[in-house]
C-alpha cells in the first residue's frame, strides 16, 4: 500500500496538468507543482487552506471544486476564469471529479486543469479585432480572410482539374462542402477559392482550426458566450455570428469533440444557435466549409457526416499528380527569387528526376520548403542534385522503415489505452502528447473499430 501511495505521488507530482484536491469542507489536501505554476503560487500558499481564501474571485457557486465536493456530481471540460490572491487572472479548462470512500461516502473532489490563459486572451483579441474590422469597413469583409482564387492554384493534372471544376460549380450554391486531403495538399487554397467565387464573396470569411483550441474554449469561440456562462465570461459573439452572411471554414473538423459536433449539427439544420449559457436563440446565415485529412466516416458523428456529405472534394496528393511538379517548381522559384533576391532560372534534368522520384509525404508544402531551401544556398543558375536537401540523397530503402514506425506507434498507443481502461486523457498523459493529437491517431489507427470487434 505504501508503494502504491508513493507511485501515485510520483505520477501526480510529475503530471503536466494541474491537480488540485480538496475535502468536503473545501480545504486543499493535495496541490501539485503544475497547478502551482499555473496559478502563480507556491504549494505552501495553498495546502491546508480553503479554496476561497486562495482564490477570492470565486464563490461556492462558481468554484467547480466546491460544487463537486458538495454535490458529488462530476463536471467535465468546464472553462473557468478566476483571480488568485495576488490579483493574477488565470483561465483554465477543468475536469472535476468526486472522491468517494470505500463505503460510498463523499470525501471531496479532485480537479485536473489545463492553463489556457494565453490562448484564451489571444483568441478573444482576434475575435474582437474581427468584429471591429467588420463593423468599421464593410467593403473589406470579403477579402479579410480569403485571398486566394482558383487561378492561384497551380497544376494541370486531370485529377486536380476535375476537383477544381467541381469546386467552381459548388461555389455558386450554399450547400455545405467537405474538402478532404492530406496535409500540405492545399485544402485552404481551395476553400478560399470557393468563397471568392461564391455570392458570399463580399461577406466575411472566417477560418478556425478545430484542433488548435481545447474543447471548453472552442465552444465559446464558435458559438459565443454570455456573462455568467462560466466564471469570468463576458458577452461576446462567436465565430458563427461574425461570419453571418458569409463562410465559416472549420479546418481539421475531425478534431472537434462529439459534443460540439452535435451543436454544429443543430446550427446546420436550424440556422439558429445559442451562445454558451444563453437562453436566447439567434438566427445565423452561414455557409459551412469543412476540411480534414482523416476519413470523415470514421472522424465524424454519423448524423453530422450525412449532413455535411453533400459536396465532397478530395484533393489528390502530390505523388498522384507528379506531372504538376515542374509547374510548381517554376512557381516556387519565381516566388522565392522575389523574396530572397536570387536569380535562379530553373531545375537541371538530373535534379528534376530526383524530385519526380520522391514520394512527397508533405505534399506541396514540402515541395515549397524544398525549393526555398535550395535558394538559400544557390543565388543564381540552376538547381542541381547537390542543392537538394540531404534526404533526397539517402537510399530509397530507408522508406521501408515507415510501416514499422507506424506499427510501433500503434502498439504504444493501444497499450496505453488498455492500461488506462480506454481513458484518452490518461493515455495521452502517459504518452506525453496532447489529448487531441491522441484522438487523431486513434482515428487513424481505427482503435474504436478494433474495440468494437473485440467486444
Amino acid at each position: 500500500m505504501q508503494l502504491e501511495h508513493a507511485l501515485l505521488e510520483v505520477v501526480l507530482s510529475h503530471s503536466n496538468e494541474g491537480i488540485h484536491m480538496v475535502d468536503t469542507s473545501g480545504i486543499t489536501k493535495y496541490y501539485n507543482a503544475a497547478a502551482a505554476t499555473m496559478d502563480g503560487l507556491e504549494p505552501s500558499e495553498v495546502l491546508g487552506k480553503h479554496v476561497l481564501e486562495v482564490f477570492p474571485s470565486l464563490d461556492k457557486g462558481t468554484s467547480t471544486l466546491l460544487q463537486v465536493a458538495r454535490t458529488g456530481k462530476p463536471i467535465v471540460n468546464q472553462q473557468q476564469v478566476y483571480t488568485n490572491v495576488k490579483g493574477v487572472e488565470i483561465s483554465t479548462v477543468n475536469t472535476t471529479l468526486p472522491i468517494f470512500g470505500p463505503a460510498g461516502n463523499l470525501l471531496g473532489a479532485v480537479e485536473v486543469a489545463r492553463d489556457i490563459s494565453g490562448i484564451r486572451k489571444l483568441a478573444e483579441q482576434v475575435i474582437d479585432l474581427r468584429r471591429r474590422l467588420h463593423s468599421e469597413d464593410p467593403a473589406a469583409k470579403g477579402e479579410q480572410g480569403a485571398v486566394y482564387h482558383f487561378s492561384d492554384i497551380i497544376g494541370e493534372s486531370a485529377s486536380l482539374r476535375e476537383v477544381l471544376a467541381r469546386g467552381a460549380l459548388a461555389a455558386h450554391n450554399d450547400s455545405p462542402v467537405m474538402v478532404i486531403g492530406e496535409t500540405g495538399t492545399g485544402k485552404e487554397l481551395l476553400v478560399q477559392s470557393i468563397h471568392n467565387e461564391s455570392l458570399r464573396r463580399l461577406r466575411p470569411f472566417i477560418a478556425q482550426n478545430c484542433a488548435a483550441l481545447p474543447e471548453g474554449l472552442l465552444d465559446a469561440i464558435l458559438f459565443g458566450s454570455v456573462k455568467g456562462s462560466f466564471t469570468g465570461a463576458q458577452d461576446r459573439p462567436g465565430l458563427f455570428e461574425l461570419a453571418n452572411g458569409g463562410t465559416l471554414f472549420l479546418d481539421e473538423l475531425n478534431a472537434m469533440p462529439y459534443q460540439l459536433q452535435a451543436k454544429l449539427l443543430r446550427v446546420l439544420e436550424t440556422g439558429e444557435l445559442r451562445r454558451l449559457g444563453d437562453v436566447r436563440t439567434r438566427k445565423v446565415d452561414v455557409r459551412i466549409i469543412a476540411a480534414m485529412s482523416a476519413d470523415p466516416r470514421q472522424a465524424l458523428r454519423p448524423d453530422l457526416f450525412y449532413r455535411l456529405n453533400v459536396v465532397v472534394l478530395m484533393l489528390p496528393p502530390l505523388r498522384e499528380r507528379k506531372t504538376d511538379i515542374p509547374l510548381l517548381c517554376r512557381h516556387f522559384i519565381s516566388r522565392f527569387n522575389s523574396r530572397l533576391a536570387t536569380r535562379v532560372r530553373g531545375v537541371t534534368p538530373e535534379a528534376a528526376k530526383m524530385l519526380a522520384a520522391w514520394h512527397w509525404p508533405g505534399n506541396i508544402r514540402e515541395l515549397s520548403n524544398c525549393i526555398e531551401s535550395c535558394l538559400n544556398f544557390r543565388s543564381q543558375g540552376m538547381i542541381g542534385p547537390e542543392d537538394l536537401p540531404e534526404h533526397f540523397h539517402q537510399p530509397r530503402g530507408g522508406q521501408k522503415l515507415r510501416p514499422e514506425l507506424e506499427k510501433l506507434e500503434r502498439d504504444m498507443i493501444f497499450r496505453a489505452m488498455r492500461m488506462t481502461d480506454n481513458n484518452a486523457s490518461k493515455a495521452a498523459n502517459i504518452l506525453g502528447i496532447p489529448r487531441q493529437t491522441l484522438q487523431r491517431k486513434l482515428q487513424r489507427h481505427k482503435w474504436h473499430e478494433i474495440c468494437n470487434r473485440e467486444g
